[in-house]
């Protein structure tokens, strides 16, 4: 950003007249047409590009806010970059620019759902060649848990969750990660509203056996679903946590027990946990870990629930 400022070497009444002439025609060159309005300069160019990305949960290109806003490509293009450089917007692999994530922490209104899934997906996509299983993103949403983004095992024998789908917290790992992780006076809320069904016969069925299992998450950091959702499948779960250690989502590799055995939880643990540190980062939080959120008063923890 800079400020721009006319000098005059020349002393005089005429002088002095031109350059009065000289400021009027460039500032009604600067107003909007018809509008009478102040000169636009560069915190309000900054401000139609923000206001026009506000407006659009998808994110918009380059010449898409070009056409919104009435800027020129270069003016254009070197605010954007300032912008994404300073987190303030971010740009996805399609090269829509999004609201980043310094906005959506500064205001309620941020499109916090499409900033989570553009920061994520890249991180995701990573997970997932690694793994070769389904790979899930989700939120917590009226109290249930709200799947955001998922990308699906290559092997024909998969595990398959449709974006828009939500679930009960006490079923899947992703919901006990959710749980796990937030503030103690929302967690509790929560937990009142809670109807313990059975999807099958390993369902967790009662409060005060959940309330144990959200005690061994927040100290080993993960979760796991070990066929209590469905059947003959098994999900490893990771909280994503802002810079307070509070989940605002979560992630989760899912697959048959065929091939997520229990000996091969603990290696999927450590990598849905690292991938989650790497989306809270590229939130913009502080890094922290889910082992160390959130305390609880030591005591000697048992091996996973698998």
């Amino acid at each position: 950003m800079y400020i721009e400022t006319e000098r005059h070497t020349v002393s005089g009444p005429r002088t002095v007249r031109m350059t009065t002439e000289s400021r009027k025609t460039k500032s009604a060159a600067r107003a909007k047409p018809g509008s009478g309005a102040a000169p636009v300069g560069v915190i309000s160019k900054v401000l139609r590009i923000l206001e026009a990305l506000q407006g659009s949960s998808a994110g918009l290109g380059l010449k898409a806010i070009c056409d919104l806003t009435g800027l020129n490509k270069s003016t254009a293009y070197r605010f954007l970059r300032h912008l994404e450089r300073e987190r303030y917007l971010i740009r996805t692999e399609a090269g829509a620019y999004l609201i980043g994530p310094r906005l959506s922490q500064m205001s309620v209104s941020g499109h916090h759902g499409s900033t989570l899934q553009g920061v994520a997906r890249p991180i995701l996509w990573e997970l997932w060649k690694s793994t070769q299983e389904t790979v899930n993103l989700a939120v917590l949403d009226q109290g249930t848990v709200l799947y955001v983004d998922v990308i699906e095992s290559p092997h024909e024998f998969r595990l398959s969750s449709r974006v828009g789908t939500r679930r009960s917290l006490h079923v899947t790992a992703l919901g006990k990660a959710l749980a796990a992780f937030l503030p103690a006076e929302t967690r509790e809320n929560i937990l009142g509203t809670i109807t313990f069904l059975a999807a099958t016969p390993k369902t967790i069925m009662n409060l005060l056996q959940f309330r144990e299992e959200l005690g061994k998450i927040r100290r080993q950091g993960y979760a796991v679903d070990d066929e209590e959702a469905l059947q003959g499948a098994r999900c490893v779960s990771a909280p994503i946590l802002n810079s307070h250690g509070e989940a605002v989502a979560a992630l989760s590799i899912s697959g048959p027990v065929t091939r997520v055995s229990p000996s091969q939880v603990a290696a999927l643990a450590g990598a849905v946990k690292t991938a989650a540190r790497a989306i809270s980062a590229a939130m913009g939080f502080a890094a922290c870990d889910p082992a160390t959120a959130n305390p609880l008063p030591p005591s000697k923890v048992g091996s996973s629930r698998v």
